[in-house]
């Protein structure tokens, strides 16, 4: 029963509605001899689909992920935490704002490591449109919640992207002398995020969080049920193999 409720909700909301009505705009094609548009009907449901189930998802999650690891005793003087969006001026526990889903794995990491190694946090992640509040400033307030000292709490707050995320950062490391910087973002991230940093001459420790692909998770039914969140993460994805393929395409000659 629980499978049958599975399916059929998959296919009564979006996206799965909208493939269905695809697929009924087809058939009505069809009946009326107009091959072409029920042809595109069809081509457009199947793209869809494919945007829009766990399988795809994963499977470039992986590629981005491939080969990264935590490493077992990190060794850094400190610790540089990048954004990963906010749910702006919403109310909380201690006050206005909340860390989003991809960047909250990210916020822990980094207070479970300043823990274990006592050594500063830097945060960098600005406020991306007018009038919102700036990402490092909600992250500093869960940092503090979790037990991170004020004082051990550094803030970037101008950056909008990757790139200028290293940028700025890198005036950080330079004012206070730090060399052996930690970096925490999310793996599928991580890779760009490196790049990033190289782009400024900053040799960073990659710790990786928030992974969401593994080769130990079985296939299941429900990996190719059309899904919102798979659609989400679909254009996650494919942003980061963009920007991946920007930064190759942007990269020096003999870099």
């Amino acid at each position: 029963m629980f499978i049958l409720k599975k399916c059929l909700t998959s296919f009564l909301v979006p996206p799965g509605a909208f493939i269905l009505i695809l697929l009924a705009f087809a058939c009505w094609a069809r009946r009326r001899k107009q091959n072409g548009q029920a042809a595109a009907h069809v081509l457009v449901a199947l793209l869809l689909w494919a945007v829009s189930i766990p399988t795809v998802g994963r499977t470039m999650t992986a590629g981005l992920e491939r080969g990264l690891g935590i490493p077992e005793h990190p060794r850094g003087d400190v610790i540089v935490l990048l954004g990963g969006g906010t749910h702006d001026k919403v109310p909380d526990m201690s006050g206005r704002g909340t860390p989003s889903d991809n960047s909250m794995p990210r916020v822990v990491t980094a207070a479970r490591l300043q823990k274990r190694l006592g050594i500063p946090v830097i945060i960098s992640g600005g406020g991306v449109f007018e009038g919102r509040t700036a990402e490092a400033f909600i992250s500093r307030r869960f940092l503090i919640d979790l037990g991170v000292p004020p004082d051990k709490i550094l803030i970037e707050e101008k950056s909008i992207d990757t790139e200028e995320n290293a940028r700025f950062t890198r005036q950080i490391l330079d004012r206070q002398g730090f060399r052996k910087p930690l970096l925490v973002t999310s793996a599928y991230h991580m890779r760009r995020s490196i790049e990033a940093f190289h782009r400024f001459g900053i040799e960073v420790t990659p710790v990786p969080t928030h992974f969401m692909s593994s080769i130990d998770t079985p296939r299941a039914l429900f990996d190719w049920l059309p899904d919102a969140g798979a659609m989400e993460l679909v254009a996650i994805m494919m942003k980061e193999h963009i920007g991946m393929f920007y930064y190759r395409l942007t990269r020096p000659v003999g870099a």
